[in-house]
């Protein structure tokens, strides 16, 4: 099945890929009313910062991502040229792999998207700092950034989605899963089951988009994934505000 979609023209523009710049957009309507909604919120928090920081940078990735990454790209005509050094050293690391063509006018969503991921690693992290020794706390935080530069700088170099995928799977499938299921295995608190709900859906929608399901070009695995993120971002504002809560009231006890 051909799963490419087709452009559109829109009061004499032309939109790249429409359904599927409607879907990014969708994502980032969640997260953005996600924002909203925490920062009205009473607690302050070091995980209420977090999230919120989580919700309104995936809110402008999927912006941008929809309507640079997607729709209007065709406007963005820059290309990325690496020093010649920069591709030597990737020609010979075997797991690395350039992209071409390489638009560097992809890099601000794929970087604000990975900043994004941070952030609920890092929210993960402080919602189990409390029940885990603090040098193991300091060690999460430690690798949290390392991680994150790591994969800045290799997507920087290759141009290549594959890595902002694997920086959030592994974010995502190993360090929130793991850790907001250990998080609700020592509390039993409602918001951290409410994530692992979240990243089950995420996964989901990791697997459609990596193996190309789709319906049809209209709703092809783009925009499958998509909506599925942006249930998973719904599921994971309730898994929020839901841990927020609690975590409130055991403080004021």
């Amino acid at each position: 099945m051909d799963l490419h979609q087709p452009s559109i023209e829109l009061l004499g523009l032309q939109i790249n890929e429409p359904v599927t710049v409607m879907t990014d957009l969708l994502v980032s309507v969640v997260c953005l009313f996600a924002f909203i909604k925490l920062l009205q919120l009473p607690y302050r928090s070091k995980l209420k910062l977090y999230l919120q920081w989580y919700f309104i940078l995936m809110a402008l990735a999927t912006a941008i991502g929809g309507i640079i990454g997607h729709g209007f790209l065709w406007y963005f005509t820059a290309s990325w040229e690496n020093p010649q050094w920069i591709n030597d050293i990737i020609a010979k690391v075997p797991f690395l792999e350039m992209h071409e063509p390489a638009y560097a006018w992809k890099l601000p969503g794929w970087i604000v998207s990975m900043l994004s991921i941070m952030f609920v690693e890092r929210a993960a992290i402080e919602q189990v700092r409390p029940i885990v020794k603090p040098g193991i706390g300091r060690a999460f935080r430690t690798v949290n950034l390392v991680e994150l530069f790591t994969f800045m700088i290799i997507t920087l170099a290759t141009l290549n989605f594959r890595y902002v995928e694997i920086h959030s799977g592994y974010g995502l499938m190993f360090v929130v899963l793991s850790l907001q299921g250990y998080a609700y295995l020592r509390t039993k608190n409602e918001g951290s089951k409410l994530f692992l709900i979240g990243v089950f859906v995420a996964a989901i929608a990791a697997l459609i988009f990596m193996n190309e399901i789709g319906i049809s070009k209209w709703f092809n695995h783009f925009d499958i994934s998509h909506t599925l993120m942006a249930v998973a971002a719904f599921i994971f504002y309730k898994g929020a505000v839901k841990m927020l809560e609690i975590n409130h009231a055991r403080r004021v006890r």
